[in-house]
């Protein structure tokens, strides 16, 4: 609206009257506080949204990763294609896509999900792998041969990542990857191994690099078989016993203990 002469003139006369301007500040300090109190709702809610979010984006990744266990341990995982695992997740080719570039990205961070809790078990146990070496690379193995024996998502991964998966062509790079997760698991042993000599809890003629392999000859040998085959032997009862006669083999265990 365009204002005549006189009304501008009017208009200018108003607004230099003094108690224009005191009720004037009033009246914007009071818009200033509306605007403020308005801009701190709308952040808590879009924090609550945003809060929200964050959490149905991670149950639709948990979803995902969950079907995936279930139609690469029922195809295999060259035989599953990404539209099977949407279908399993009741969830579209596009929300994978979301959250995974690829089947091997989605397949690695399937891997990952069961070894994260067991490398936050490790560093625990390194804390105290001063008290005794040889409990602690005895804790450590029994950790994982207990959650495969008892852990149904450990199960699966594990028959897939044994049984049915071949590490070739877009495979062959989560093949390296496991390899340096197993060397580094192999070092570790091997270190602990090396300190219990040190602390003559083992044998001084003992090569510890030979027995950090024997180890990881053990593990693999149990987990190959037993998901091959949970019948064949009941690897929570005999986890113990086994790594125990192992570890007899090694030094007086028992009297180290």
């Amino acid at each position: 609206m365009t204002l005549a002469p006189y009304g501008a003139w009017h208009l200018l006369r108003i607004l230099e009257q003094p108690a224009f301007y005191i009720h004037s500040c009033v009246y914007v300090n009071e818009i200033c506080v509306r605007i403020l109190f308005n801009l701190l709702r709308l952040l808590e809610e879009y924090t609550c949204m945003a809060r929200k979010t964050k959490e149905e984006a991670m149950e639709t990744r948990n979803r995902i990763l969950d079907a995936a266990e279930i139609v690469f341990q029922r195809n295999g995982v060259s035989r599953t294609t990404l539209a099977d695992i949407a279908n399993e997740a009741n969830v579209t080719r596009g929300a994978i896509y979301w959250h995974f570039a690829h089947k091997v990205d989605l397949y690695d961070a399937m891997i990952q999900r069961i070894i994260a809790p067991f490398e936050v078990r490790l560093s625990e146990l390194q804390r105290h792998e001063q008290d005794n070496p040889l409990l602690f690379v005895r804790t450590l193995v029994l950790s994982f041969l207990q959650d495969l024996a008892n852990d149904p998502r450990h199960f699966r991964v594990v028959e897939i990542a044994w049984h049915k998966c071949e590490y070739v062509g877009e495979m062959a790079r989560i093949r390296d990857q496991h390899m340096e997760c197993g060397n580094r698991f192999l070092d570790i042993i091997a270190q602990a191994l090396e300190l219990a000599q040190q602390r003559k809890f083992l044998r001084g003629d003992l090569n510890v690099r030979q027995a950090a392999v024997g180890f990881m000859a053990l593990m693999d040998g149990l987990a190959v078989n037993w998901t091959l085959d949970p019948n064949l032997f009941s690897l929570n009862e005999m986890a113990a016993n086994i790594v125990d006669f192992y570890l007899a083999g090694l030094t007086d265990y028992n009297s180290a203990a």
